[in-house]
């Protein structure tokens, strides 16, 4: 690392005094560290977040490598660890929270209750509906995935609002099956999409168009 480097010196280039000051104050939640979550967790912090809390049970395999944010070191690691690690080196100051469970009721509020946001990166359709039971309406942001498996006609990956504070990024159809794999350039414009939403509610901005 650069002697003396702070990543403000990045962020000072693109937002003003207060707008840093409110990307600081904010917390988000990232339920998933797969594709979508690892994808949207260094999105963040490159925008200048610096409050994460990631929570996967899950280890880095090869065939992860396709579309999420690892590298072969990874290899046979906890992810949210991997994750910590790979978003430090961007902004050292950046305080991640890794947990390393499957979240579920017994876990679900004790780390995710302090977040003033949510981001569903889940692959299960259970976790899914966990997560939007739990926070639908709590006042939170909260942005979830459906449809991005597949490749091309990436555009039909869209932005539909179901709540006062919630949004959905996807094409509600392409779901990952055995036919239908999930691939990195669809993956990452669902992620760059949501982690836009969040970018945006923080900082004030519209968020929906549609």
């Amino acid at each position: 690392m650069a002697e003396g480097f702070s990543f403000s010196e990045v962020t000072a280039s693109y937002f003003n005094k207060e707008q840093r000051e409110s990307l600081q104050r904010i917390t988000v939640g990232i339920a998933g560290a797969g594709g979508i979550g690892s994808n949207c967790a260094i999105m963040l912090v490159r925008s200048g977040f610096s409050g994460l809390v990631i929570a996967d049970f899950d280890r880095v395999t090869a065939s992860n490598l396709n579309r999420q944010a690892y590298s072969i070191d990874h290899i046979g690691r906890v992810k949210v660890e991997c994750l910590r690690e790979v978003c430090a080196a961007i902004n050292p100051a950046a305080a991640i929270a890794a947990y390393p469970v499957r979240i579920d009721p017994a876990t679900i509020h004790d780390i995710f209750d302090g977040c003033d946001a949510v981001i569903e990166a889940f692959d299960d359709p259970a976790g899914k509906a966990l997560l939007f039971g739990e926070y639908l309406h709590s006042g939170k942001l909260l942005v979830g995935v459906s449809g991005i498996a597949g490749i091309g006609e990436s555009d039909r990956i869209v932005v539909r609002k179901i709540g006062e504070r919630c949004y959905i990024v996807g094409d509600a159809v392409s779901a990952v099956s055995e036919t239908l794999r999930p691939h990195a350039p669809r993956v990452m414009v669902a992620a760059a999409k949501m982690a836009d939403i969040v970018l945006s509610w923080a900082l004030s901005r519209p968020v929906f168009s549609g």
